[in-house]
């Protein structure tokens, strides 16, 4: 276990110390062990390696981790870690995902949290938004 815990933390180093300006996140490959590997740091006891294997999973966009992102923001005890699992869910922004996000504003015990997760869903709205404005420009010129 403990090998498997340094493997991980060993991975997420080399992972964040990447510069994503010298390297295209199109070029970085994700191997499955990993996906695994961080997967497994969201079930550690060990809050650091959670909340920072929540972290590397918003950061890769990792829609695999969804599922168990979601559970840590309904069932954890720590206001941070539900604070690291919204975030997470609000960088790989797909519909479920987002959703989460948004009914944990509504039913989180938390001021804080609740806040913290009314802050990411106002976010995904104002990018939504400007998308969809630029989606209808691009159609207004397309069509002229």
């Amino acid at each position: 276990m403990k090998l498997a815990l340094t493997i991980l933390f060993l991975t997420i180093i080399a992972i964040a110390t990447l510069d994503a300006s010298v390297i295209p996140k199109a070029k970085v490959k994700i191997t499955q062990n990993t996906v695994s590997s961080l997967i497994e740091g969201l079930n550690s006891e060990n809050l650091g390696l959670k909340s920072s294997s929540a972290y590397m999973i918003g950061e890769l966009q990792l829609s695999k981790a969804v599922i168990p992102l979601m559970k840590i923001l309904r069932e954890d005890e720590s206001d941070e870690m539900r604070i690291a699992a919204a975030l997470a869910l609000y960088k790989i922004g797909t519909p479920i995902a987002i959703h989460a996000v948004k009914q944990s504003i509504r039913f989180d015990d938390s001021e804080r949290v609740s806040k913290l997760c009314a802050n990411f869903y106002s976010e995904y709205l104002k990018i939504k938004l400007n998308d969809e404005e630029k989606n209808e420009d691009t159609v207004k010129t397309a069509v002229k």
